[in-house]
């Protein structure tokens, strides 16, 4: 089992760094209680948590230590936690917390300017067992998602889910569509009398569809301008990204070039590809 620990100063970023790893398949937990967490339920049905990370800040224990035993118990049940610290300047994070109007979790002094000095120094135990510290006083979020994908490049992270919709014109074009190809101009299975009963996935059709003038082109086209955008999805921060490809029945031509499309990008380690054919439950009826 892969466990992440992301802790260190409110206000520096914990929420954000919760998000990324969420949105790319981890499950996380954010301030569980110690008392929930010394228990280990999490830890003794692992044979099915295969990703985990637990957001942990200052209210989640007693006394920060306590944090350092907890490592250790779970390091004694074979398990390698890493640590991520997030920490910012104390006038950048005081400058958040007068931007978003919120209350300083530990709230014991009078102003939060105290707080955010008393919590630093609570922390700074756990701050020196971390694996990975980083500062983001000069980070944007968008910019801290990238440092983290940068930090775990070595981990298999899924940075998009990218969903291959196939779905017929003459029936509606889904409404989830972030982009959508039309392959209407390619050659027609449904008019060669032995394929028609056939779908997509049937070879027969496939060589059909491909052995067409422009259909080795549109395809090469369609494969280059994935490649050119799915890296400039990742960088803007997009995780999830529906792809139409339409004929007019969503059956023989989408099919087809969702398959070939498929193929082509399934090999790329950080983004993970699914495909969906929305007329499938009407194909037997053609």
């Amino acid at each position: 089992m892969e466990m992440l620990i992301i802790t260190g100063m409110s206000g520096a970023g914990k929420s954000t760094a919760l998000n990324y790893f969420e949105d790319r398949g981890y499950l996380t937990i954010n301030n569980m209680p110690y008392f929930l967490m010394e228990n280990f339920s999490f830890i003794k049905h692992r044979e099915n948590l295969k990703k985990l990370v637990l957001g942990v800040d200052i209210r989640s224990f007693k006394e920060p230590r306590d944090l350092l035993k907890l490592l250790s118990e779970i390091k004694n049940e074979g398990i390698e936690p890493k640590v991520l610290y997030l920490e910012a300047k104390n006038n950048v994070i005081l400058n958040r917390y007068n931007l978003t109007r919120r209350f300083h979790p530990l709230g014991e002094m009078t102003s939060i300017d105290e707080n955010i000095s008393l919590e630093r120094e609570r922390l700074e135990v756990i701050r020196e067992i971390a694996d990975i510290i980083i500062d983001t006083s000069e980070l944007k979020p968008k910019e801290l998602i990238t440092r983290l994908r940068k930090t775990f490049e070595g981990e298999k992270i899924r940075d998009l889910l990218v969903t291959i919709t196939t779905f017929g014109f003459k029936y509606g074009a889904p409404t989830d569509l972030d982009m959508m190809f039309d392959v209407r101009c390619l050659s027609n299975p449904y008019y060669v009398k032995e394929l028609r009963v056939k779908d997509g996935n049937s070879k027969e059709v496939q060589d059909y569809v491909m052995e067409g003038i422009k259909s080795k082109e549109y395809l090469e086209k369609i494969k280059d301008m994935m490649d050119f955008l799915l890296p400039c999805f990742i960088d803007e921060g997009k995780t999830q990204l529906t792809i139409g490809i339409g004929c007019s029945g969503g059956k023989h031509r989408s099919v087809t070039i969702a398959i070939k499309l498929y193929e082509h990008m399934k090999t790329k380690d950080n983004i993970k590809i699914l495909i969906n054919h929305k007329e499938k439950d009407k194909w037997n009826h053609w």
